[in-house]
């Protein structure tokens, strides 16, 4: 048997090892040699040599001992050296010395497979857990709904009524809808501080009690009214007003974003503008443009809408339509072609004449009502300025008349070029040819020219206008003017 080592940092027995080589021999087929050891130490491999029988007892016992040596010496240092293979041999006896790495356990490694199998089944059940949870959740929500859908059922109706007076902390006078009139506890929840009169509330069917406040009861002509968008109209879309625009915006704009200047000069702001002018010269649009500007409430009403053919039912929409504005402040209150309701009044008339005349003292008797510092302003419109009732027009009522007159040759062409800025044209357009062609035009009619324009070029398959199409659009707006009447009427 040879044994070689080749690493100088083990102990003494191992130096000593690797100077010589040595043969032990116990007979001619036993030897037991060590090889070299690799850079590193590795535990990998055999350490102990196997005996494969031959020589004596004694002789073997001593190599196992020197080996036991040469191995402590490797692990004391945590020398590379890595003894590779190691065998002896013994005619009678054949065992394997355990390596440095370790035998593989098989129950090890079957509580290992055991462990992760085990841990990906706990996995899915808490994956099945989180869903069935999220269904618990959908369930009680489904659950919560039936249960106030069948409560909804079995409820018992309400009675609805007015609150008339409060007698003390807990009791109120209220008038029911079916017209008797109770004295009534109120229910612990309810805010007794807003139970003022007139308040509508909702009463228990058996014991008349308080139960909830009612919100205030709105006419369904009155809230379409409230739908009415002003859309997006800015005052730089209006040519030919400036002054008007500057008056109107003293009037209505002016006292809801800067109050506290008319209390420092000491003056009451006004209460409402009357606009006056032919059709078509931009008294709607005035209206919208500062709605669209303050972005405020606003309530567009035609008056010949709110004439009823039933006493009383004209002068009641009245009401709600400036109580409904006073509710919902800031607001601004269009009324159009008033002249249709504030006409002048006159001493005969038939039963209608009378009721539109009830329906005009209702609606001055909300204007003389209205808070000077409120927020709730109002505008008038019409076309007949003459035939309005002088009671209307009065200061403190509609205190400032605004005159929308036709455009004049600058405001025509401001007119037409802002409603020729969105469309296609081709070549140079002479606008200043067209406007000295539209004499007596309005805002509207303009935008009629640049409407029959664009008509005209449809007509010839083409994408974009030009001079000619202005030039015929123009002389054909100018004929249809002439069929309609002149009318005349003094300035306020």
């Amino acid at each position: 048997m040879s044994a070689r080592f080749a690493d100088p940092c083990t102990p003494s027995i191992v130096q000593r090892a690797s100077r010589t080589q040595t043969t032990i021999g116990f007979g001619p087929q036993t030897t037991a040699s060590l090889s070299p050891a690799p850079s590193r130490f590795s535990t990998t491999g055999s350490v102990l040599p196997k005996y494969n029988g031959g020589g004596t007892p004694s002789h073997s016992l001593l190599l196992r001992l020197r080996l036991a040596l040469v191995n402590a010496a490797v692990y004391a240092s945590s020398s590379p050296i890595r003894l590779r293979s190691l065998y002896l041999t013994h005619p009678s006896t054949t065992s394997t010395a355990p390596t440095m790495s370790g035998s593989t356990d098989p129950e090890r490694d079957h509580a290992l497979g055991d462990y992760k199998g085990k841990l990906l089944e706990t996995r899915e059940w808490e994956a099945k857990l989180r869903a069935l949870r999220l269904d618990i959740k959908g369930l009680q929500h489904d659950f919560d709904v039936s249960e106030d859908n069948i409560k909804a059922l079995q409820s018992v109706g309400q009675i609805i009524g007015e609150v008339l007076k409060q007698l003390d902390e807990e009791r109120f006078i209220v008038k029911a809808s079916s017209g008797p009139r109770y004295v009534v506890g109120c229910r612990s929840k309810v805010d007794k501080a807003k139970l003022k009169q007139g308040t509508r509330v909702a009463l228990d069917m058996t014991t008349l009690t308080i139960m909830r406040m009612l919100p205030r009861e709105v006419d369904p002509l009155v809230y379409n009214m409230s739908l009415e968008d002003p859309g997006q109209v800015s005052f730089g879309g209006i040519g030919g007003l400036n002054e008007q625009i500057r008056e109107l915006r003293e009037v209505i704009e002016l006292p809801l974003k800067n109050p506290e200047l008319f209390l420092r000069v000491g003056i009451k702001p006004p209460k409402g503008v009357l606009l006056y002018g032919p059709p078509g010269t931009g008294k709607t649009l005035l209206a919208r443009a500062v709605a669209s500007s303050l972005e405020t409430n606003f309530l567009k009403v035609v008056s010949s809408a709110i004439v009823d053919k039933y006493i009383g039912e004209s002068a009641r929409l009245i009401r709600e339509m400036f109580g409904y504005a006073k509710e919902h402040e800031p607001c601004i209150i269009f009324m159009d072609e008033i002249d249709a309701i504030g006409g002048r009044r006159f001493s005969e008339g038939t039963s209608a004449d009378r009721e539109i005349q009830r329906t005009l003292m209702e609606l001055l008797n909300q204007l003389d009502g209205f808070d000077y510092l409120g927020q709730t302003k109002i505008i008038m419109a019409t076309n007949r300025p003459d035939t309005l009732d002088p009671a209307l027009l009065r200061a403190g009522r509609l205190d400032r008349k605004i005159e929308i007159p036709l455009p004049n040759e600058v405001g025509r062409l401001e007119i037409l070029k802002i409603h020729a800025s969105g469309v296609q044209t081709e070549g140079e357009i002479d606008f200043e040819s067209i406007v000295k062609m539209s004499d007596q035009f309005n805002g509207a009619d303009l935008r009629n020219v640049v409407t029959e324009a664009g008509l005209f070029a449809i007509k010839d398959y083409r994408d974009a206008i030009n001079q000619d199409d202005f030039n015929k659009a123009v002389r054909k707006m100018a004929e249809s003017k002439k069929l309609e009447g002149k009318l005349e009427y003094q300035k306020l």
